[in-house]
């Protein structure tokens, strides 16, 4: 078996790449074996750009932003970058490192691959240093999304685009698919409270915006400041439909970090990562994250017959006992570690059909009902508010609104969005099928 080119320790087998196309394909038919007739291959950005042997990089001084998702058929993009002679100049990378290996919340340092600098921009800085761009002509952007606004990736985006409009620079996208697909947008519009790191822009939790639009977005809504002159280049995609969610494109999933380890913990993220503000547990410390939750003591067959009992679309819930474990790498202090945790196990039935953010609602709002009134106090975490893009949400739950009581809510909100992300979208076509 032999090893395509490497870059700091990002090894492509063909083999391997076989095996996880293999895997790909069985879990897209045993995920939706009656959207097969619909999918067609989704080609990326850097897919198109490699395919033109880089050349509007060439001559170019660039910097790349990026980190291990950056693959194009199974070998890294910067790997194909150096093979090709056009390697960039300074490398930046968000959290979880080059690698996508360090955990939530892990400050990273600065290093070296290949020879190349590594900035960090989840350590000391979250925003490059004018001496990184000095005499760089271009920023090219090449990560994957999963299409959360509190999923940091496109806060980093924009502390970058920042950074290069002070130094007039242009900045490139290298446009890849939104896993939840483009026609779903859901969750309160983050709008009256401070803007952080994991609430960055005023959009709902989920966006149905790729990484491309979301910046074209940020600079014509005026999102960020300085960002009026900022030259955007996107390298559309060829072949994706706003429907489409990831299995539908054809493409290998790859962990986009440590607890986000294939697409049924992404799909689900969007609703259940809102638990990561409470004391119950999200299903860290597990072999599936966000696909599991649960506090210990609840009735948690209760817990499950009352969530099905909501019929909400696309998936069910099966009542399971958990252990949160330590697991350096992904989550070496999980809530609830070491201890029995009663639960649900969320299943999906139809991934096209499911929608995250309500059923991560309904969730929140089942196991606040399940517990004691002394239990309830203690429930909620700083920065709950924060994650929902609203003090509505926690208001809600604690006055036992219903889960469709509450997300009617945000109705209004979403049908502005709407509005407002009609002017950004680079994908246009009427959908072959929606969700």
């Amino acid at each position: 078996m032999s090893f395509q080119l490497s870059c700091c320790g990002f090894y492509r087998t063909k083999g391997a790449y076989v095996f996880r196309c293999v895997i790909a394909m069985t879990f897209l038919i045993f995920l939706g074996a009656s959207s097969l007739s619909f999918a067609a291959p989704v080609k990326t950005g850097a897919q198109i750009l490699a395919g033109e042997d880089f050349s509007p990089l060439r001559g170019k001084k660039f910097a790349l932003v990026t980190n291990h998702t950056a693959v194009v058929d199974g070998i890294h993009l910067m790997d194909l970058m150096i093979k090709a002679q056009v390697p960039p100049a300074v490398v930046f990378t968000p959290e979880h490192g080059l690698k996508g290996t360090a955990e939530d919340g892990i400050h990273i340092g600065n290093g070296t691959c290949d020879g190349i600098p590594v900035r960090s921009l989840y350590g000391s800085a979250k925003k490059p240093k004018q001496e990184d761009l000095k005499d760089i002509d271009l920023v090219v952007f090449d990560i994957q999304d999963v299409g959360v606004r509190f999923y940091t990736y496109i806060s980093t985006m924009g502390l970058v685009m920042e950074a290069a409009a002070e130094k007039g620079i242009p900045f490139m996208v290298l446009d890849r698919p939104n896993p939840l697909g483009g026609n779903y947008v859901a969750g309160f519009v983050r709008k009256e409270l401070p803007a952080t790191f994991t609430s960055f822009y005023p959009i709902p939790v989920a966006h149905g915006m790729t990484v491309g639009e979301m910046a074209l977005m940020i600079k014509g809504a005026g999102m960020l400041p300085g960002l009026a002159q900022l030259e955007i280049i996107v390298v559309r995609m060829e072949g994706w439909q706003r429907w489409m969610r990831w299995p539908d494109t054809g493409l290998t999933w790859l962990p986009t970090s440590p607890n986000i380890p294939d697409f049924e913990s992404a799909l689900l993220y969007p609703g259940i990562g809102l638990l990561e503000a409470t004391n119950a547990s999200e299903g860290r410390g597990t072999d599936r994250p966000f696909r599991l939750a649960g506090i210990p003591g609840l009735d948690r067959a209760a817990v499950a017959k009352k969530l099905n009992r909501q019929e909400l679309a696309g998936i069910h819930f099966d009542a399971v006992q958990f252990t949160p474990l330590s697991l350096p790498g992904k989550s070496s202090l999980p809530k609830q570690m070491n201890k029995t945790v009663d639960g649900v196990e969320l299943v999906i039935d139809d991934y096209l059909a499911v929608q995250p953010v309500e059923v991560g609602i309904a969730v929140v709002s089942e196991l606040y009902d399940g517990l004691s009134p002394a239990e309830r106090r203690t429930f909620f975490r700083h920065g709950f508010e924060d994650m929902a893009g609203s003090n509505l949400a926690r208001q809600a739950v604690e006055e036992g609104k219903s889960p469709e009581e509450i997300t009617h809510l945000w109705a209004e909100e979403i049908a502005d969005f709407l509005q407002l992300r009609k002017n950004y979208l680079l994908y246009v076509d009427e959908p072959t099928r929606q969700i």
